[in-house]
């Protein structure tokens, strides 16, 4: 009977020993394998539009509903129309409500820390190629399809924006809120390459396609970095945001 005894008690104790050596064991991996995070830098932390701002590795990872907070005729029929809609006011005549309305999304951008030129400019995607301090995306200058903004251009509304088929409201040109709460000058977002975009004035003067190079931008000092930086300039004319690609690596946007 003693023996009996003892010998449960030894395979209770193994058991033991096993159940905790695993509890550690999957403890010790989950640790291993995570990826460390710290706090952005200050200038990222004008995206005031975002959820979270913080560095990964060697990106700036942004997160964002996408949706705008400023009112658009585009919330109407939605859950904020209430809060947020409002009739066209703009300067355009031939302004048409286009059938889609602003909807929310769960989108993550990462974008490089530490930006640099990429000798190959790859194109930008359609879809998001950056996003704004009040985390709305940046398109490029064409309209689905690859067609030119022509015809599409009319569905913008005061603020500058509309919504694509499922709802995801952006920008391809001028962010009108933004310039007229932030500044003609001021920082208004940044592109997926991780390099930084400016409204269209500079030093108390209107930027033009003129001052910029094929991939709409060039290099100088800011407030946001006084050593000097490759950045990009909304202009009047087309392109208007960005011209014949990333000046540097696009980082990622997923949902």
């Amino acid at each position: 009977m003693k023996q009996s005894k003892v010998a449960a008690t030894s395979v209770l104790l193994g058991l033991l020993f096993l159940i905790f050596n695993g509890i550690n064991c999957g403890n010790d991996t989950t640790t291993n394998t995570s990826t460390s995070t710290s706090e952005a830098p200050a200038v990222y932390q004008k995206i005031y539009g975002a959820s979270d701002v913080y560095v990964e590795g060697d990106y700036v990872v942004i997160k964002s509903n996408g949706r705008p907070e400023h009112k658009s005729p585009y919330y109407l029929g939605t859950q904020w129309e209430s809060t947020l809609y409002e009739a066209y006011n703009g300067p355009n005549p031939n302004f048409v409500l286009n059938p889609n309305r602003i909807a929310e999304f769960s989108m993550t951008f990462k974008i490089p820390l530490n930006p640099a030129e990429n000798t190959n400019h790859p194109s930008t995607p359609m879809g998001p190629i950056g996003v704004a301090l009040n985390g709305v995306s940046f398109f490029n200058q064409y309209a689905a399809g690859g067609a030119p903004l022509t015809g599409e251009i009319n569905s913008f509304e005061q603020y500058g924006g509309h919504p694509q088929q499922q709802g995801q409201y952006h920008y391809h040109l001028e962010p009108y809120y933004l310039t007229a709460v932030q500044g003609d000058s001021a920082l208004l977002g940044f592109l997926l390459d991780g390099f930084p975009v400016y409204g269209p004035a500079e030093n108390n003067e209107t930027v033009t396609n003129s001052d910029l190079d094929v991939y709409h931008g060039h290099f100088g000092i800011k407030e946001d970095f006084p050593q000097g930086i490759y950045h990009y300039h909304i202009t009047t004319e087309a392109p208007y945001l960005n011209g014949d690609g990333f000046y540097g690596t696009a980082g990622t946007v997923t949902y």
